[in-house]
């Protein structure tokens, strides 16, 4: 969908923008342009969070229509950069495996969570048969492209088997702007933010 893909390339720029803020001197400038956006994130995440409730409280299918926007490619970044996504980290990366074994499969290879703490979250690839020599490139895109679809909001990403570990290239507005959205937020395959957090 147009709409979607346009959509993510607009927060994967936020992203950068945000990196390139962040890494600025500080000063009057930047600390009042820190508290204007922190004022922005307090105003758009209680609007956020008071529609949530509503939806939730209301007659009918009210946790079922929470589920739907949490799934939604749009709805459920914005749900992530404001930590308001129904599902938690743990439950998304779960998902992103699942989802991601069938494409590994095919390639003799499988992925296992080896822990996940404090927003790391280290995967082990395992070989089975042919194993994935000279498709390890191939498998790592795969794992990667998976995870930050689903949980773009992980600290770090490191893969077992695979050589070197990798980090997320999710810019957490809470790192910008201090503890109130620490931990949580980062683009189903959108809201790309910090190199760290």
């Amino acid at each position: 969908m147009a709409i979607g893909s346009e959509f993510q390339e607009q927060v994967r720029q936020l992203g950068k923008l945000i990196t390139q803020f962040d890494q600025m001197p500080e000063g009057p400038q930047k600390t009042a342009c820190k508290q204007l956006v922190q004022l922005l994130m307090d105003v758009h995440g209680a609007g956020l969070e008071r529609i949530m409730e509503i939806v939730f409280e209301s007659e009918g299918p009210g946790p079922v229509t929470i589920d739907k926007l949490g799934h939604d490619n749009i709805t459920g970044s914005l749900l992530l950069l404001y930590s308001l996504h129904p599902d938690d980290l743990e439950t998304r990366v779960h998902k992103a495996i699942e989802q991601i074994r069938p494409r590994l499969r095919k390639l003799s290879c499988g992925v296992d969570v080896a822990r996940i703490e404090e927003g790391a979250v280290q995967l082990r690839v395992t070989t089975s048969g042919h194993g994935c020599g000279s498709s390890t490139k191939d498998v790592r895109a795969i794992v990667e492209e998976g995870i930050y679809e689903l949980a773009p909001d992980v600290a770090s990403l490191e893969i077992l088997g695979l050589e070197e570990p990798t980090t997320s290239g999710f810019v957490t507005l809470e790192s910008l702007m201090g503890h109130r959205l620490q931990a949580a937020a980062h683009n189903a395959h959108s809201l790309i933010t910090d190199g760290a957090d």
